[in-house]
């Protein structure tokens, strides 16, 4: 099975992390799973502004409103998509005695964030509304 399967598997088998390795310290695993919420917390904050977004500002155009929501909650899909996973390679990380992986993907959402951000403020001051 390849390691992406397995990884996958991981996701909606955690008891299955218990047969790699040995058990970590518990305040690691619990630091791990802060980790996890923090991500499911910040999803979910992007998810409400995209709605927020597509809600509350109905006199801007359509499709400026419509790619700024949608812009919001791919972040908050990926983002909760991406705690699942980060938290599964930690614990197995830790479990085996190896290094915590690394990732882009901070850098990407703060990147993605930034321009939906930026896209906004020229929104405020310039007032594309829809007609």
């Amino acid at each position: 099975m390849s390691a992406f399967l397995q990884g996958l598997r991981l996701w909606f088998a955690p008891q299955r992390i218990r047969e790699e390795g040995t058990t970590p310290d518990y305040r690691f695993s619990l630091a791990n799973e802060r980790t996890f919420l923090a991500w499911i917390r910040t999803a979910l904050a992007l998810i409400g502004g995209g709605f927020a977004v597509d809600q509350f500002l109905p006199s801007l155009a359509w499709v400026i409103r419509a790619g700024l929501a949608l812009a919001l909650l791919a972040a908050g899909v990926l983002c909760a998509l991406r705690a699942i996973n980060h938290w599964v390679r930690c614990e197995r990380a830790m479990r085996r005695g190896e290094d915590l992986p690394v990732s882009r993907f901070p850098t990407l959402l703060g990147l993605a964030v930034a321009v939906v951000a930026v896209a906004m403020v020229v929104v405020v001051l310039f007032g594309w509304e829809g007609r």
